[in-house]
Parts: C-alpha cells; structure tokens; sequence
C-alpha cells in the first residue's frame, strides 16, 4: 500500500465517488493483513519507501502465490528473491506483469522506483564468475530501489590488475558492493583504493576450508581497512538495500 493507492481512495471519498464505508474496507489492512500463515505488512513502503519483500525459500508455491497476489491488490510493487522458474510460473499465474531475472533469482512486478540522480550509481564487484548470481540479486535489488548500476565481475586478488586498470570506475562510483567467497580478501583490497563506503558480500563459494562462506564472512569482518560494512553469506538483497539506503541519502545531502 503506497502514497499513491492512499490518495486515490481519500481522492475519491472527496469527489464522492466512494463512500466512507467503501474506503475504510479498501484501507482496513493498513498496516498490515493477518492472512493465518502470514501477516503482510502493507504499510511498510510508506514507513520505509520500498515495500514488503517475498523471500521464497522455506515458503510453500501457494503460499508465495497468497502473498503475491496481496500485495499487488495494494498497489505494491512485487518482489520476490530466492526465486525459481517454478516460483516464477506461479507468481505469473495470479501476477501477469510479473518478470523474471534468472541468474538473480528474483521476481519482480510494478514500476521500478525512478532514478532520482544518474550521476550518483552503485558499483557491484564479484570477484569470480561463480559469485555473479549473488552479485547479480545486489544489482537488480539496486535497481528497482531506483539507483543506478554499474558492474564489474571478476576481478578476484588472484589477479589483482584487472581491478586496478578499472580504478576510475571504483573512485567515481558512490557506493561499492563488493561479493567474493574463498578467503574473502577483495573487499578489503577495494577498500584501500577508494574513499566511499565498501559492503562487503561473503558467498558461499569455495573449497572445503571456506566452510560455506563463513572463512569469506570471517576475513571481511576483520579486514584492516576501514569503511567496509559486512552482510551475512549470500545476502546479495540485504547488501543492494543498504547501498540503496546510503546512495539515496547522500542524494538528499546534496540537496540541501
């Protein structure tokens, strides 16, 4: 439920199109709706200016289906993560605008959030090729939280001159989301180069010692190079947020 379904009802109780009654069933699940296995929280895109995510995994196809076709009866945009085609395919049965980004593994459906600053973008680095599909779900959250994107995929320390060659792209960029598994060390190589906020994303890519991503996620939190925040293994969504998060407020800086 957002700004905009909100001042349709009121606009329409105003032009008495509606009656009070009719808006008051319409806004009732604000701000949330108890549907037994869920309580879907439709007021969180005016708390916190995206709405209620769907995370896939653990949740049954017809519940992902109840909570999808909820949230677009509000006017929410729809998004899914941890998504499979199968996923996909129910989504689009009760959302039919819905698409699909594979490699991220997300759904999603609605307007995107607009750019509000195109010379303000998110970087998101993943140092191998098998850290792409984490590093692809950071982009695609960036993106629909409207914010510009750019990519530069591996580029690990075991060659570390084909990030250095890039070091215009890393100094002009306003956030960096840097995604990497075995020992996790590029996050903090980055760090050393630029001057903007460096999120650190462990994956879950790696022989046996990486145990998971938890060497990655333990060589991050103790890098000694200062500005880097760490996300938990694999939250490629939690670490597009958050860059969202401080690319728009150094937006609203500049404003002032």
């Amino acid at each position: 439920m957002n700004k905009e379904f909100i001042k349709s009802v009121l606009e329409k109780v105003k032009q008495e199109k509606l009656s009070i009654d009719e808006a008051l069933e319409r806004l009732k699940t604000l701000p949330f709706e108890d549907i037994g296995f869920a309580r879907i929280d439709h007021h969180r895109e005016l708390r916190r200016g995206f709405p209620e995510i769907i995370f896939c995994e653990g949740k049954t196809i017809l519940q992902i289906k109840a909570i999808a076709q909820r949230l677009w009866k509000k006017g929410n945009l729809i998004v899914a993560t941890r998504a499979n085609k199968e996923v996909y395919q129910a989504i689009k049965d009760v959302v039919p605008e819905v698409i699909y980004y594979p490699e991220a593994r997300i759904v999603a459906g609605g307007k995107a959030k607009p750019i509000v600053n195109k010379e303000k973008f998110i970087l998101v680095i993943s140092a191998g090729t098998g850290d792409i599909p984490v590093a692809e779900e950071a982009k695609v959250i960036s993106q629909l939280m409207g914010n510009k994107v750019e990519t530069l995929y591996d580029v690990g320390i075991a060659g570390f001159h084909r990030i250095i060659e890039e070091k215009n792209l890393l100094t002009t960029a306003n956030v960096l989301i840097v995604v990497a598994g075995m020992e996790g060390a590029l996050p903090g190589l980055v760090g050393g180069l630029v001057d903007k906020p460096v999120i650190a994303v462990p994956t879950s890519i790696g022989y046996g010692a990486s145990f998971s991503g938890i060497s990655a996620l333990l060589g991050m939190l103790n890098s000694c190079s200062p500005g880097i925040g760490v996300v938990n293994i694999d939250n490629g969504f939690g670490a597009g947020y958050f860059a969202s998060l401080i690319n728009n407020m150094n937006i609203s800086i500049n404003k002032l």
